[in-house]
């Protein structure tokens, strides 16, 4: 794989700048170059300054680099990662250019000043250095044609979606020249180095993603035009209801902003050769007068929709485009529209909304009919497969279904059929497939998946480095299942358990498929990963389970529970084979618990990890509480301060504190400093089997129960003059005191002497018993019922 240990990004605007923070999150050491200012601030010349002064020349690069760390959602995954950037200007910096491995242009979207960048880079340049640009839809060959040939051959374009950490999406747009090798590398180094999603699009206008995308709102608003639909009712027919996300199309246009999104439709409209494509981009009027006004979405407070705020609350207002005013915004229903939200999966969803028979079930289809064709319309002119078009969209635009994946759910021949008799005209190789007796454009033989490549039949498989739960559960991989959780032979001798239930949440099923793992892998397997391909890894316990009890006053039950999760942690973690964890997105309470279990966690780098538990009134008692005083000891070493490590814990517990990344869950001391992340959540499990068979060849210490030292009697007191200190302060209520206290009394070991050494087991029964008291505080079930009901906590 190709070597970027240094990049430089020219241009620190707000996609700049964020592709030099999640380069950084990578472990790169970044440049981020600006021009020069050509005027003092009134501060600059408060502090009589010069235009020569360093800090003057790098203001623009600095104040960018310092937006970042006030930035939300924030694009670091720690804030330290911002040492990583160095902000520079393009006069003083412009040299050491020679010394990065990738450049990357980001500057106004103007094609004139972006040819005149890069020949001016080309003296500098180290031959062999790769040179990108970001534009969102300028051609690459008309950028290149300012520079030579062997530039040219190391130049692409490296399309990065807004904010670049959390969009997925990158579309890679060779040149003519450029070389099929470079694409290769960047293609691998993107994916595995930096986590993302890679298409790699034909240098056509806007490329693959926002050509559709805007095809589509397009053609959404000039249905509204048409058939007179209020902007709530296409809201509430294009999301969710179609498989997109919920700001649907007018909250989307209002945070792109539409000066922007009209900028993207010009430059189709202007760079298209087709009549027809150019009317079909031409930017309707009401978005030329919203422009005008200055009502540019969310950014200047209004567009579609406009938040205002009164003595009782604030209100959303919708526009009515005949008034060009606002009224309050509607909810919309219908039969259709309730039979959508209640099925189930995207391709349900699509099928009952579009058989519904009713107003919105005609909007759906006229805004699907037009989209589907022009998709396949254009598909091989923007992409070289179905498959890259259909991964743009659900990467770049948030759809749960591509096009042709959306086609095949609603039905391709029959809804081909429809398109046909209302006088859709399908391109030639559409006509071609179906004549050639295909029902859908994606199939499976042999564990290949088969769609259209360039008009012909391709064949796909996964690369090793891919492992799919889904598939290998397909080949009947499957060793143990139960409603909650399975056991798959995922190869080289190598098991995961997989949990399933609903949010993952572990209940008595997964307990006893844990238990009942343990025993397969050490009869059968070198080691065990624990991972499942769900939205979040793990929400918690089953905490609807535990309120019934507890509501029941069923003491025995609760305890039998908690002793239950407690016994099948602690077989975990005594499993003298080795136990990798894979978390990723949200996990949470019970789901940590899992992964302090393991001898090593490789989790996702968006993985949000923290014991929530004290937001309902409890604390950890799978485990948690005893595994994060265990580590307090270790990191304290046998006679180091103990109370500062315990200090720490006791607030990461207490306050619930989460994660905002895998390495932020490390800083808290949730991660110890042997796990590790990735940025691929497309590699995380085979980097999770790989972490096992290492383990193996290293050997694994002989399980046993450890021996922790705790800070005793003593140290609790620290912990509850703390907690009584917060709330006399009025920072927590009288009942977050008392789960303090509880909480105090497990982290220290109880009333032992300060220095003793304690079994895990002990504080594993200081956990229940602590955790079955709490359950008895009616505002502890007042806090789970709140959890349960409005998926929010309770401060009471």
């Amino acid at each position: 794989m190709r070597t970027i240990r240094t990049a430089a990004v020219i241009g620190s605007g707000v996609m700049g700048a964020g592709i030099a923070a999640h380069l950084a999150n990578a472990g790169v050491r970044v440049r981020l170059l600006d021009r020069v200012p050509e005027r003092l601030t009134a501060q600059e010349e408060a502090a009589g300054r010069s235009l020569e002064h360093p800090d003057v020349r790098n203001r623009l690069a600095a104040d960018a680099l310092a937006r970042l760390s006030r930035t939300n959602p924030a694009p670091f995954y720690d804030e330290r990662y911002a040492s990583r950037i160095e902000p520079g200007n393009v006069e003083d910096e412009w040299e050491r250019l020679a010394e990065a491995d990738w450049i990357i242009e980001a500057i106004t979207e103007r094609l004139e000043l972006k040819q005149a960048l890069l020949a001016r880079l080309e003296a500098v340049w180290t031959p062999g250095a790769v040179v990108s640009s970001n534009t969102s839809g300028i051609s690459i060959e008309a950028m290149a044609q300012s520079v030579g040939e062997p530039m040219r051959r190391h130049f692409l374009g490296t399309h990065f979606f807004n904010p670049p950490r959390y969009m997925p999406l990158v579309e890679l747009i060779p040149g003519a020249a450029t070389e099929a090798g470079i694409v290769a590398e960047m293609k691998e180094w993107l994916e595995i180095r930096l986590g993302k999603g890679v298409v790699v699009a034909k240098d056509t206008p806007n490329f693959i993603a926002n050509r559709i995308g805007t095809f589509g709102l397009l053609a959404t608003l000039s249905l509204m035009a048409e058939k007179g639909y209020s902007v709530e009712e296409i809201d509430a027919v294009t999301g969710p209801a179609l498989g997109r996300p919920k700001s649907a199309t007018f909250r989307t246009l209002d945070l792109v902003g539409l000066d922007t999104f009209v900028h993207v439709a010009d430059n189709v409209a202007g760079r298209a050769v087709d009549p027809e494509e150019r009317r079909a981009f031409a930017v309707p009027a009401i978005l030329t007068d919203l422009v005008s006004r200055g009502w540019l979405g969310e950014k200047s407070g209004q567009g579609y929709y406009k938040k205002v705020k009164s003595d009782q609350g604030s209100r959303i207002l919708a526009l009515d485009p005949a008034a060009m005013d606002y009224r309050p915004a509607q909810t919309i229903r219908s039969a259709s529209l309730d039979a959508a939200k209640a099925a189930n999966g995207a391709a349900a969803k699509c099928r009952a909304l579009l058989s519904g028979g009713d107003r919105y079930s005609q909007l759906a289809w006229d805004v699907l009919k037009r989209t589907l064709a022009y998709a396949a319309d254009k598909a091989f002119e923007i992409a070289d497969s179905i498959a890259d078009v259909d991964k743009a969209m659900r990467l770049g635009f948030n759809w749960e279904l591509g096009p042709f994946e959306l086609w095949d759910a609603i039905g391709l021949r029959q809804s081909a059929a429809r398109m046909d008799a209302e006088g859709v005209a399908l391109p030639e190789w559409v006509t071609n497939w179906l004549a050639e007796g295909n029902e859908t454009f994606y199939s499976r033989r042999e564990g290949a998946l088969l769609y259209a490549h360039n008009g012909d039949r391709a064949v796909w498989r996964e690369p090793p480095e891919h492992l799919s739960l889904r598939a290998l559960k397909s080949a009947g991989r499957t060793v143990l299942s139960n409603g909650g959780a399975s056991l798959v032979d995922i190869g080289e001798e190598v098991a995961c358990l997989e949990f399933h239930s609903p949010n993952n949440a572990i209940g008595a099923d997964i307990l006893g498929l844990i238990r009942s793992s343990v025993e397969e892998v050490r009869r059968n397997y070198r080691g065990l990963v624990i991972a499942n391909e769900g939205r979040n890894f793990c929400v918690g316990a089953n905490l609807m389970l535990l309120l019934m009890e507890a509501q029941e006053e069923e003491w025995d039950e609760v305890d039998r529970i908690i002793r239950l999760f407690q016994t099948a942690m602690l077989e975990l973690k005594r499993l003298e084979k080795p136990v990798v964890a894979a978390p990723h997105r949200m996990t949470l309470g019970g789901g940590v618990e899992a992964c302090m279990a393991a001898d090593r966690v490789v989790a996702h780098a968006e993985t949000y990890y923290g014991l929530v538990e004290a937001g309902v009134g409890l604390i950890p008692a799978g485990g948690g509480t005893k595994e994060m005083a265990l580590r307090a000891a270790l990191s304290a070493g046998a006679d180091g301060e103990l109370q500062t490590a315990v200090n720490r814990a006791f607030e990461t517990i207490g306050m619930a504190k989460v994660s905002g990344s895998a390495p932020d869950a490390q800083w808290l001391g949730l991660l110890r400093g042997t796990d590790r992340s990735v940025m691929s959540r497309d590699r995380q499990l085979y980097e999770a089997r790989r972490a096992v068979l290492e383990l193996e060849r290293d050997g694994l210490d002989a399980p046993g129960d450890s021996l922790i030292r705790v800070v005793g009697r003593e140290g609790k007191a620290v912990l509850q003059l703390a907690a009584l200190t917060m709330r006399e302060g009025g920072y927590i209520s009288e009942h977050d005191c008392k789960i303090a206290g509880k909480l105090a009394h497990v982290l220290s070991g109880g009333d032992v002497p300060a220095g003793a050494a304690v079994s895990e087991r002990y504080l594993l029964d200081l956990e229940r018993e602590a955790f079955l008291s709490l359950c008895g505080e009616p505002k502890t079930r007042a806090r789970m019922q709140h959890m349960l009901a409005k998926g929010k906590p309770l401060r009471n």
